[in-house]
């Protein structure tokens, strides 16, 4: 989605934030946005942006306004040019330069200081004020990022990761540098022992340069590979922006020519040759070859395409010379909507990463709360001044809000980008929570669980009527308008066999989802849908037999009067039987629900051992059948690919859209099976399982990792610099525990019962 991006009433602006170091500063950004009237913000730590939904009377620039305000940088996307992705893969790279370049000089100059300062036989005399000169540019310049986010948050009195790094550090330096010069320690031939466990002092004050330097070094560290990993966790999602060409080769009457991709339009004809990416979503006009798709949706077999068939843009041809007519361009293209689904569901928000944010957002403000009473109780008790600020500072560096924000964005990146790749898109984190406690899939018959490459078996045309050539003209001629693989089979039909001239032309076309479609042909009113209770003898004969094939019989009206029955087969899909098999194991219980007769829907449904048929569906019929079942308690899934699968997918827990469905049915659903494979649902199950575990697993860690660190900081059981380390391994565990996902494989599927795969039968549906 990009600015200004209309949403009913409302409008959708994506801002990129810069600043942020912690779910604390999510948070503020948050909070800050949502006081502007009719505003809401949902902020990603890991990608930088945020998602600001506002009425349209508030302009975008009043949003970047709010955001410096909290302290952070804001910007506006821009457009899209041609050379974007190189530019910001650009800019990555230099920040990454910069944060490498700041932690070897920051690793050079400190670790001198912790050899030093940890082993006592290598203490030379006046060996502290060498530790001091290298470690007050560490203090300053290398910590500087954290001093000046600090200020800034200061200045909006706020309170983030970066202002307890920033007074650990300047509290760790303060303390040496009074020790040096007041307390004794700068005295010549001076000896300090090093422990885990900070000890009490033997009348001279302790020096703290280790804990000075080791905070920004492992803070910088962590967050150097927590950069680095999260940069992966986005992998996926650029390489998908990596599939769109730059230059296209069009083909027209002044020749072939060369030109940038935002110059071809909807209708021109371009060139792709072998070895090449095809430019845009387009239908073959000339040529034959196999096509890899598996880039786009996940496709692993390469795919044979001749004169009409479709293609994606991005996938590559893999064999002879094609020429393409151009169907969409631009954001209009699978690829583009592929890649907005991929952004739309990593800006989204799990109910658990909301109550971390939630804690996080007063997180910081109790840790300092806690720093100045641990430091006021332990100098009240009567203790060592070093010992209590040694206890403070411990407190202010190991508390660490940062795993928090990273535990569900990274993860969700890694696995819609993994689920991407395998031809699973989802909308957002709220798919995946849906999708853990689904119960019950309702599955559609005709192009879910059969190929919808359906083939007229039989045509039985009433005797004393139209002829048989004259009656596939006319229902030929109205199914030309409809998106149903039924109506394909027919026009298909009607071209194949006809006399080579064009069918007819048709006016007041009409489809009515889950009936049929109607049309003026010549003057003439046809009707095509599924037959009707009562029908001639002969046709009554020929329903019954077609119904015993498993076919799937149309019946076509010519001025209301019952004509011919059209015997249509469809073959069951080679994974049907394994993805059933498969969901049942997982305990899903499938549902088989068609707009189609009972005997073609049983036939379908005794193939994949599904055990509850519900035939003759309307769209209002599924749709009251997904409602009582969530009413019984079901958690309900549906999986479709028609019109009239729309109202259930909008109606059910969670809506999945076959990839090769209908725009209407795509738009419907929460999920969608870019390979339009139902096999694919099962990965996506078992996605949605393996991350919604991970991120449990990220938030029990980064809530963990503080319950019991902070009070051992707090009793004055834990050293700074120790505190600092493991700070910072917290995140980078985290980010990495989410980077498993990047690398998940779907397990193979296995068959139940001794059989090795599933049966073929035929069945059809409206």
């Amino acid at each position: 989605m990009t600015a200004g991006e209309a949403t009913g009433s409302l409008v959708i602006t994506d801002l990129t934030v810069g600043g942020m170091t912690c779910a604390a500063c999510v948070r503020r950004v948050e909070k800050k946005l949502g006081k502007l009237e009719g505003v809401t913000a949902t902020v990603n730590l890991a990608t930088g942006l945020a998602r600001v939904s506002h009425p349209s009377d508030v302009a975008p620039e009043d949003l970047v306004t709010a955001v410096e305000q909290a302290g952070y940088e804001a910007a506006l996307p821009v457009p899209e040019k041609p050379d974007a992705p190189e530019d910001e893969a650009a800019g990555t790279d230099e920040a990454a330069r910069r944060e490498r370049e700041r932690l070897l000089v920051t690793a050079l100059l400190s670790v001198p200081v912790l050899v030093l300062s940890m082993v006592p036989a290598l203490q030379f005399r006046n060996w502290q004020w060498l530790c001091l000169m290298l470690a007050a540019p560490v203090a300053v310049w290398s910590a500087w990022p954290f001093h000046l986010r600090a200020l800034r948050g200061l200045r909006h009195s706020s309170a983030t990761m970066d202002t307890l790094v920033s007074l650990g550090v300047a509290a760790s330096f303060s303390w040496s540098v009074y020790a040096l010069f007041l307390g004794g320690a700068g005295e010549p031939g001076m000896r300090m022992p090093f422990t885990l466990v900070p000890s009490a002092s033997e009348g001279i004050a302790h020096l703290y340069l280790e804990a000075a330097v080791s905070v920004p070094l492992f803070v910088l560290t962590g967050r150097y590979l927590e950069g680095r990993a999260r940069r992966g966790t986005g992998a996926a999602l650029r390489s998908l922006a990596e599939l769109a060409t730059k230059k296209v080769s069009v083909r027209d009457a002044g020749g072939e020519r060369s030109v940038p991709i935002e110059q071809l339009r909807v209708g021109q004809v371009f060139v792709v040759r072998p070895g090449e990416r095809v430019a845009t979503d387009g239908r073959v006009t000339e040529g034959s070859s196999a096509v890899d798709l598996s880039l786009v949706t996940g496709e692993s077999r390469p795919v044979e395409v001749s004169p009409g068939s479709a293609l994606v843009g991005g996938a590559v041809n893999a064999g002879g010379l094609l020429l393409v007519e151009a169907t969409a361009v631009g954001t209009d293209t699978q690829l583009a909507r592929i890649t907005r689904l991929v952004t739309d569901a990593q800006a989204g928000k799990a109910r658990a990463q909301r109550l971390a944010d939630a804690v996080a957002g007063v997180f910081v403000p109790v840790v300092l709360a806690v720093a100045v009473t641990v430091l006021g109780f332990w100098l009240g008790a009567g203790a060592d001044p070093q010992a209590a600020l040694t206890a403070c500072v411990a407190v202010l560096v190991v508390a660490c809000p940062c795993a928090l924000g990273l535990a569900t964005p990274t993860a969700l990146m890694a696995a819609t980008g993994r689920g991407a790749q395998l031809g699973v898109l989802v909308r957002g984190p709220q798919t995946l929570e849906a999708l853990q406690h689904v119960d019950t899939v309702v599955l559609d018959k005709t192009g879910t669980l059969t190929t919808g490459h359906m083939t007229v078996a039989h045509v039985t045309v009433l005797p004393g009527t139209l002829g048989e050539a004259e009656v596939v003209a006319l229902a030929g001629a109205v199914e030309q308008g409809s998106e149903h693989p039924l109506g394909r089979a027919v026009t298909a039909y009607a071209r194949r066999t006809g006399s080579g001239d064009p069918l007819p032309e048709v006016t007041e076309f009409t489809a009515v989802p889950g009936h049929g479609v109607r049309g003026l042909v010549d003057g003439r009113t046809v009707e095509i849908g599924a037959p009707d209770e009562k029908l001639p003898r002969a046709l009554a004969k020929a329903l019954a037999a077609a119904e015993e094939a498993a076919h799937t019989p149309v019946l076509v009206k010519v001025d209301g009067r019952a004509k011919a029955l059209i015997a249509v087969g469809d073959l069951v899909r080679p994974g049907s039987y394994r993805a059933v098999d498969r969901l049942r194991r997982l305990g899903i219980r499938p549902v088989l629900a068609t707009g189609d007769r009972k005997a073609p829907a049983v036939a379908v449904a005794a193939t994949l051992a599904i055990d509850e048929v519900h035939a003759r569906c309307t769209p209002e019929a599924k749709a009251a059948l997904v409602r009582e079942l969530r009413e019984q308690g079901y958690r309900v899934a549906v999986v479709g690919d028609g019109v009239n699968d729309a109202a259930a997918l909008a109606a059910a827990d969670l809506g999945i859209a076959m990839g090769n469905g209908t725009d209407v049915a795509i738009g419907a659903a929460d999920l969608t099976l870019a390979r339009g494979d139902i096999e694919s649902l099962v990965d996506a199950v078992l996605l949605a399982r393996r991350t919604l575990g991970t991120i449990r697993a990220n938030l029990v860690w980064a809530f963990g990792y503080n319950v019991v660190t902070v009070p051992l900081a707090m009793v004055g059981l834990l050293d700074p610099m120790v505190a600092a380390a493991a700070m910072s391994l917290s995140s980078v565990l985290v980010v990495a525990n989410s980077l498993r996902l990047r690398g998940w494989q779907p397990s193979p599927g296995r068959t139940s019962g001794g059989r090795s795969g599933p049966r073929r039968g035929k069945a059809g549906a409206r």
